[in-house]
Formats: structure tokens, sequence, C-alpha cells
């Protein structure tokens, strides 16, 4: 092990994803046999890999209360703490007020007022009168706990370099359980976009936003065969990467198939997700495949408030968000995308390439 991954290690023990802990401990995750996939499970990784919103979602497949937990738990809320609690009823009161404000929509009593707030994700996936209330309610609570999280991060003097370190081990920490649930992964490593390929990015982008750059965080996961991507996908998403903040219309998916899905699923009842055709990298080669996604990681920052001096401000939570990329894929897809037209090297020449025609692009000429 390098130091590096050590110190990893060691901070994702106790650190801001010091939430996600708890997963970790809990015998049936730990030691959960990848047969055993659920009907929320499947359909996390459709929403994926169809690169899909959950907003589009009329319901949950929920079963009991660890389940629910869990969907709090790594969205950086614990509902047995009493601060998250009453930041949990702060997130209900203000979608309901949105809901019935602004939509002029009515809720159920009982679900706007009285339903324990771990309760609603089982409202959501039980068909019933309280099913689309719960399911409305849900979504309006994920939008603005994300808006929350978004403007806290612009008022902490936190710098990013520590934020991706925590990001950092945490998925250290994913990578050690991927291979305790019996996934032959076969490489993991991450990287920081370097300045350099920064400004390469947004000069070959139609947006030259900074805010446009999802991967300036970015992991890589390799597995032994193409098999075994599918039960790599459901231990990433049950266990380290909420599914409800997976970047809508960012994936880029020509690797994964339907059968792979199929040979973790356990009953066969359930369609298997299949993956629609997305837009990829204009600068890769068409022979370059690769399953490729961008997540929103929630981040709770308690001790790094307290480790800077910083004022708290509950008024906006204690969870802040850092996008990272996710690239998966299988050894032969790897070593392929190696070789020929989709070296790396050769897609980095064709990005300067469209750089110096985009710079030096004479006057008259179409998108000067």
């Amino acid at each position: 092990m390098s130091d590096i991954e050590e110190q990893a290690r060691e901070r994702g023990q106790d650190g801001p994803f010091a939430h996600s802990k708890a997963l970790r401990s809990t015998s049936h995750d730990a030691t959960r046999p990848l047969t055993e996939v659920s009907l929320q499970d499947l359909h996390e990784i459709k929403l994926l890999l169809r690169s899909e919103s959950v907003i589009d979602w009329h319901r949950l497949y929920i079963d009991d209360e660890s389940q629910a937990r869990r969907l709090f738990q790594l969205c950086g809320l614990d509902v047995n703490s009493e601060a998250d609690q009453r930041r949990l009823d702060e997130l209900r009161t203000e979608a309901a007020n949105y809901i019935s404000t602004c939509l002029k929509l009515r809720l159920d009593d009982f679900v706007n007022n009285h339903a324990p707030v771990e309760s609603l994700p089982m409202l959501a996936s039980k068909e019933g009168k309280y099913q689309r209330n719960a399911c409305t309610l849900l979504k309006v609570m994920h939008i603005i706990h994300h808006l929350n999280a978004r403007e806290l991060r612009t008022v902490l003097p936190i710098p990013d370099s520590e934020l991706f370190a925590e990001v950092e081990s945490s998925v250290v920490l994913m990578f050690d359980e991927l291979r305790a649930a019996g996934v032959p992964v076969v490489e993991f490593s991450w990287s920081r976009k370097t300045r350099e390929s920064q400004v390469t990015k947004l000069l070959v982008k139609r947006e030259t936003s900074a805010a446009r750059i999802f991967d300036r965080l970015r992991f890589r996961v390799i597995v032994e065969n193409r098999e075994d991507l599918g039960p790599t996908l459901h231990v990433m998403l049950h266990r380290c990467i909420p599914f409800n903040y997976v970047a809508p219309g960012q994936t880029v998916n020509n690797l994964v198939e339907t059968s792979q899905l199929q040979s973790i699923t356990s009953n066969g009842t359930e369609e298997a997700p299949e993956s629609d055709p997305t837009d990829s990298n204009e600068f890769s080669s068409q022979k370059f495949q690769v399953l490729n996604f961008i997540a929103d990681l929630p981040v709770r920052v308690d001790t790094l408030l307290e480790a800077h001096g910083i004022e708290s401000h509950d008024d906006k939570g204690r969870v802040v968000f850092i996008l990272a990329e996710f690239q998966v894929l299988d050894r032969a897809t790897a070593k392929r995308n190696e070789q020929g037209e989709s070296a790396h090297e050769l897609y980095k020449q064709r990005q300067h390439g469209r750089v110096r025609e985009r710079l030096l692009r004479a006057p008259g000429k179409r998108g000067s």
C-alpha cells in the first residue's frame, strides 16, 4: 500500500465521509453477496446507464428502513443524528411550502406533517394514496438539499484540494470494499485534472465556463472481465455514490450490455436496463469503448469547519458537493483503448489540433 493510499484511508475513517462508515459497519452491507440485487439496485443502475434524472421517476423500490437509511446516508444525512433529523425536517417544510405555494398542489397531511421523514422513501415505494405525494416531496427535497450544498460551498474558504482529498479518501475505501465483495479489481487509480488540461478543455468546448469542467477529479476502475462490470456498478452505487446525484446527460456508455446486468440479478423477473446511445467525445476514436459517468458526491464539512475555525452555516446544512468523473472498464478493453488511434497521446493531439484551429481561425469563417 502506498503512503498516499494509507493517508487516504486514515482520513476516510473519521473525516467528512464518516457518515458512510455506518454503512460499512453493518453486517448485511459488508458481506452482502453480489447476487442479492433488488429492484431498487437495478433501477439505480438503469438511471446511470441511460443518463436519466431521478426527477422523472414516478416511484422508488425501497422495502425496509435500512434501505431508506442508506439512501439518506449516501446523501450525507444520518437519520440517527438529531442535527440531521432537524435538517431533514427543514428540507421537508421548505419543499412542502414550495409545492403548495408555487405549484398549487395539495399534499396529504400525513405525508406533509406526520410521517417520520425516514419513512418517506418507503411511502414513495408502496402503491397507495401516499405514494405520489411522498415521491413528489422527496424530489423537491432532493433539489433543495443540492442547492443548499452548492450555496454553502460558495461561502466556505476551504480550498478544493482539501475537499478533493476527502473524496479520494472515501473512494479509496470503496476500492477496498469492491475487493471484499468479490469484484476482481485489476487496477484502481485517481487523478486531478492538470491546469493545462483544464485550459485545453475550455478552449475546445463551446461553453467556455470553468463550471462546465466535470472531471477535475477522476477515478478509474479496471476489472478482470466484462461480466464483472455489472457487479462493480452495483457495489459503487450501493456503498459510495448516491444514484440520485449522478449527473443526468453526462454518461457515455458503449460498453455495458443488458446481458451483463442480468448476470447479477437473482430473480430475473425485472427487465434489465438498456443503455441508450449517448453523445461520445468527438476526439475519441470510434473504436474507443468505455463506461464514463459524472457524480456529484456529498462531503460532510463538520470537521473541516472545526479545523479551519470557520463559523458554521447551519441554515445551509453541513454538506457540500464535489463533482467527480468515474471511468469503469474491463482489462481487455483498457488494453485495446491504448492501442492504435485510441491511444491517449493521439487523443490529446486531436484536442490540441482543434484548439489551434479555433484560436487561429480567420475572420469571416463560421463560428469566428
